[in-house]
């Protein structure tokens, strides 16, 4: 495995050195975002580690401009900032995933054999190559687009892209945001589980439709995706 971490911490990118090196992972480390920015684009990878914040260009720039590159490499932020707006933001920006600092190597480890692994699956089985369409979607997993009646839906997230894909492979079906985590994110979660939540309200404003969200809440269990019926039923 290949690793690119995009760090200024001396102090954290030895200790993800030295887990690297216990690992067996081939481990590159670059200090300043541009530098980083640059060596991302220019190599391939099997993931990025990114700080967000960085010297030169932040690391919610590194990654939107990776994502509008059409880079496709799993994105892992590292972030001191732990409120949900922050960690949206940063999903919104296009990372697979976040991690808070402090943290373990076991949870950042654990965070890159979950990214890299769906990256990889999505390989083996095809997926790039399926087209998947229902009364409402069409989706392209070759080009991540997905079009709502025919229309594009813009901005949507990796992790906007592969919930909604899931879904759409298990109409009616309801899901716990347990199950949910560890069907789409790939591991059992640390921490908090609102992050399910806060991906269904985004994925709620860009897909929806009048008296029609598709995705639908139930209460004390989880969630639901139907486009057989409203929101009022």
């Amino acid at each position: 495995m290949k690793i690119l971490v995009i760090e200024d911490n001396e102090s954290v990118s030895s200790m993800i050195e030295l887990f690297f090196e216990k690992e067996g992972i081939e481990g590159e480390f670059v200090k300043d975002g541009l530098d980083g920015y640059k060596w991302a684009s220019s190599e391939d990878w099997d993931c990025l580690i990114i700080d967000w914040m960085l010297p030169g260009m932040d690391g919610v720039s590194i990654c939107r401009q990776l994502r509008k590159d059409q880079i496709a490499v799993p994105i892992i932020m590292l972030t001191a900032k732990d409120s949900e707006s922050d960690q949206v933001l940063g999903l919104e920006m296009g990372a697979d995933d976040y991690v808070t600092k402090p943290f373990s190597p076991l949870a950042l480890m654990a965070r890159i054999k979950a990214v890299t692994r769906r990256y990889a699956v999505s390989k083996e089985q095809g997926l790039d190559e399926t087209t998947l369409k229902t009364d409402h979607f069409t989706i392209n997993t070759a080009t991540r687009e997905v079009l709502l009646d025919g229309k594009p839906v813009p901005n949507l997230t990796p992790k906007e892209f592969d919930l909604l894909h899931f879904f759409i492979q298990h109409p009616k079906q309801v899901f716990t945001r347990e199950q949910l985590l560890d069907r789409v994110w790939g591991y059992d979660f640390y921490g908090d589980d609102r992050t399910v939540d806060v991906h269904i309200k985004r994925l709620r404003s860009k897909v929806s439709k009048p008296k029609q969200s598709f995705f639908h809440t139930v209460w004390g269990v989880g969630y639901r995706f139907d486009e057989t019926i409203g929101d009022s039923e």
